[in-house]
């Protein structure tokens, strides 16, 4: 058996109970992997709720880290002992997880467990956000919601390696304080009337583009902060989803760009994932990329991950610890 969380209705943190289910085998192409830490994320917490549709009893979780313990029939190239990470698993809030081989990447010697957990979803979101849907670059002027958060703080990082101008936006004056350690040119605390703020600051032009993880309590905003023909990248909705919204509105802010990527789409082959992973390895390793772990919870104490990740108390990655 497998000692997992296990999901029987939606509701709040509660219903997330500690039970077992059947011992996993690893079909052809698959690996199973002995769980050692759980990234936690926000995609769990719309599951849990019922805001994505789950079939239950559900076990949550995508992204996790471990060692290989078995090996499929097909597989070449991964061994058992082999460290791997990945956030394109399924049911990782457990003791153990299968995970497609081609989709688990390999975690190199000097990069802890934690970190290893930390870096999968969050650090390739943050990449194929600033890398790839807007390549923001020096002279670029680019806006990041939930700045001091798990995505918004890698994003600030890569930014700045990349030289573009960065405008933080948070949510107390405790996160001004990380994100300016993180490296933005300014930070902004609270949502409400910040596109005024961001024009006053670009001398009334607006931002080259806005990632926005927010949604609901920041989209409008988000909007009336871009230039004329921005892009405002719309990649998460911590609060809530945004409401509809007239295309015709984008006309009238500027001829404007909304997209809603999501990271599948962004890891479409091995070469890709591993570009991804290759890239933010190398930077925690030269140390300009700093993965902050906010905090660390037994398996059993996976609502309490949650309740910390949903009231935006936590200021980096949460992890499960099986």
């Amino acid at each position: 058996m497998v000692r997992s969380v296990m999901v029987e209705q939606y509701g709040g943190p509660e219903v997330l109970l500690l039970g077992e289910r059947p011992a996993l085998e690893p079909a052809a192409d698959e690996l199973l992997v002995e769980t050692r830490v759980v990234g936690v994320n926000f995609i769990e917490t719309y599951q849990r709720e019922g805001l994505y549709p789950v079939e239950h009893p559900f076990t949550p979780g995508s992204e996790g880290m471990g060692v290989v313990i078995g090996v499929g029939a097909a597989v070449e190239n991964v061994a058992i002992g082999d460290r791997v990470t990945t956030t394109q698993a399924s049911r990782t809030y457990a003791d153990a997880f299968l995970v497609k081989a081609d989709q688990a990447l390999r975690v190199p010697d000097r990069i802890s467990d934690e970190v290893a957990a930390a870096l999968p979803g969050q650090g390739l979101t943050a990449h194929y956000l600033v890398r790839s849907t807007y390549p923001a670059q020096r002279g670029d002027t680019a806006v990041i919601t939930a700045a001091a958060g798990g995505v918004g703080g890698l994003a600030v990082q890569l930014l700045k390696v990349q030289q573009a101008t960065v405008i933080a936006v948070v949510g107390s004056e405790e996160k001004a304080g990380t994100a300016r350690s993180l490296g933005a040119d300014h930070v902004i605390v609270g949502y409400s009337g910040y596109a005024e703020q961001v024009r006053e600051i670009t001398q009334g032009r607006g931002a080259d583009v806005v990632y926005d993880s927010v949604g609901k309590d920041s989209f409008d905003e988000s909007l009336n902060a871009l230039r004329k023909r921005g892009m405002l990248v719309l990649f998460g909705a911590s609060p809530g989803p945004v409401p509809p919204f007239d295309l015709q509105g984008l006309n009238k802010h500027g001829s404007l760009y909304v997209t809603r990527p999501t990271v599948d789409d962004y890891l479409q082959d091995v070469e890709e994932r591993n570009w991804r992973a290759s890239e933010l390895f190398d930077a925690v390793l030269n140390g300009t990329l700093d993965v902050r772990i906010a905090g660390t919870y037994p398996l059993a104490d996976a609502g309490r991950a949650h309740e910390a990740l949903q009231t935006r108390t936590a200021n980096g990655k949460l992890l499960l610890i099986p």
